[in-house]
């Protein structure tokens, strides 16, 4: 094959979006024309304005045209207190045209050629067209609009001239200049009952793969962030997955016992429980065995990390000082309205570059409450389940049980049970008119274990367990056990003769 027949790349323009890249496979095509779409208010001009900066901060240079928008002055009033925005850019990198009174007397034809000529004296490698709706409102007719479309796209294959389109989202499902275009994003504002997300969509984009689907992203003091959907991102794991046959320790010796040395590395493992029953001493009793080799990190949603560290204290545990010697760390979040895809790529990231091999997710219920979409999220959770297992974590979660006494248990999450190999029970019983509390290990993949029922306690060092609590017992896995009956001996049942 000759050189000139090796296919080569299109050269890509990044967005500098964090987030939308990846979306977008590495960003823009150079040359391209792509069309931004959204309802007012579903934040096109930010993230257009966002790329035209780190456009120039890369050293591009943009021509910003607007038609019957803001005026310019509201324009930089709104974007000064965005961390992105940078005056000194203005107008020698990035240069603010409005063209309404060009397309007012020339038409769209008088609008192509001030563009073009603008565009060429200030070499510029970013348009920016703000308006659409506005030039397609002065067309003469569906042909005359495609052909000033396709004046455009002329002049970025000319002069390598990359062009965004803003436009209001159109009332017709697929309008003549969609079908003209290299790429469509769209914006939205979800309303979800009470709550409301921002999301983005590419709904079209020639010559590259993307990340289908929606995305959510949101609206900070440092302009847009977006934030991949787990599912698409993850559709399978970004590495072959170890295999290892090592143990880890759960921190519970006797615990380590039952599981044959402890749980398989690299595995996933769920701790089910009612309030209460002590599912997060057991996972600061995982987290303290932290070391260089293997350091920890504890994800939550309810209890503070100060509370935390006081909670390992009064155990007996030295997490404060693992935690001083960088060997263990805490990320909180508050269980409020968040976005689902953010926790899953804050979590990722944090476990990439601080090499986590401990991982202690205090409350999975935490991500079913920020999701937008339940359905979404065993989905979700297969995804980033898998991801870690091939990042060589150990994992271990927990969920809440809703009925603290109860024979019958529902699982919280729909399916979690197959996406973990390892399934833990807590759960509190009555005996002899005493609460204890009980662990079973119900599952172990591929893994042989001690199944029987112990008691554990919790003291001032920490969790000790007690196999001999409910020998003879029966039902006590319902909650409400019941001293063994013993059999009778057949003799004396019969009346004694005389």
């Amino acid at each position: 094959m000759s050189e000139s027949t090796v296919e080569r790349p299109q050269e890509r323009i990044p967005t500098g979006v964090p987030g939308l890249d990846i979306v977008l496979h590495g960003g823009l095509l150079r040359g391209g024309v792509y069309m931004l779409q959204g309802r007012p208010g579903a934040g096109k001009t930010i993230l257009t304005n966002q790329m035209c900066f780190h456009h120039a901060a890369q050293g591009g240079r943009v021509l910003y045209s607007t038609l019957l928008a803001e005026t310019h002055e509201r324009l930089l009033f709104n974007l000064e207190p965005l961390s992105f925005f940078d005056t000194s850019r203005i107008p020698e990198q990035i240069a603010y045209l409005s063209a309404f009174s060009t397309l007012e007397q020339g038409g769209l034809k008088g609008l192509v050629e001030v563009l073009r000529r603008e565009a060429r004296a200030r070499k510029s490698t970013l348009l920016v067209v703000d308006g659409l709706v506005t030039a397609e409102e002065s067309a003469q007719s569906k042909r005359e609009f495609k052909k000033f479309i396709h004046e455009l796209q002329i002049h970025a294959n000319l002069v390598g001239c990359t062009i965004l389109l803003l436009t209001s989202s159109s009332a017709e499902p697929v309008g003549p200049e969609h079908t003209m275009v290299d790429g469509v994003l769209e914006l939205f504002d979800n309303r979800l009952g009470r709550r409301a997300e921002r999301e983005l969509e590419v709904r079209k984009f020639r010559g590259s793969s993307y990340l289908r689907g929606g995305h959510a992203f949101q609206i900070t003091q440092d302009g847009i962030v977006v934030h991949p959907r787990i599912e698409a991102l993850l559709q399978n794991p970004s590495r072959q997955d170890p295999c290892k046959r090592e143990r880890v320790s759960t921190g519970v010796a006797q615990l380590d016992k039952m599981l044959n040395g402890g749980l398989p590395c690299a595995s996933t493992s769920v701790l089910f429980g009612p309030t209460g029953a002590g599912k997060t001493t057991f996972g600061l009793h995982f987290l303290d065995e932290s070391s260089k080799s293997e350091p920890g990190l504890l994800f939550g949603f309810y209890e503070t990390p100060p509370r935390l560290l006081l909670k390992a204290k009064a155990l007996g545990l030295g997490l404060e000082k693992k935690q001083q010697q960088g060997v263990f760390d805490m990320m909180w979040h508050s269980p409020t309205e968040r976005i689902l895809d953010g926790l899953g790529n804050k979590l990722l990231q944090a476990v990439r570059e601080r090499g986590v091999k401990r991982l202690f997710i205090d409350g999975v219920d935490g991500f079913q409450q920020s999701a937008a979409y339940p359905e979404r999220i065993s989905h979700f959770l297969a995804a980033l389940t898998n991801e870690l297992r091939v990042l060589g974590v150990t994992t271990l979660y927990t969920s809440e049980l809703q009925e603290m006494f109860s024979q019958q248990v529902i699982l919280p999450i729909s399916g979690i049970s197959s996406l973990v190999e390892n399934i833990f029970f807590l759960r509190f019983v009555e005996l002899h008119s005493k609460l204890h509390r009980m662990l079973s290990v119900v599952k172990m993949r591929d893994s042989d274990y001690d199944s029987s029922l112990q008691e554990y306690r919790i003291t001032s060092r920490g969790i000790t367990l007690a196999a001999e609590t409910f020998q003879g017992a029966q039902s006590v896995l319902t909650g409400d056990a019941k001293p063994a009956t013993r059999p009778r001996r057949k003799g004396l049942l019969k009346k004694r003769s005389r």
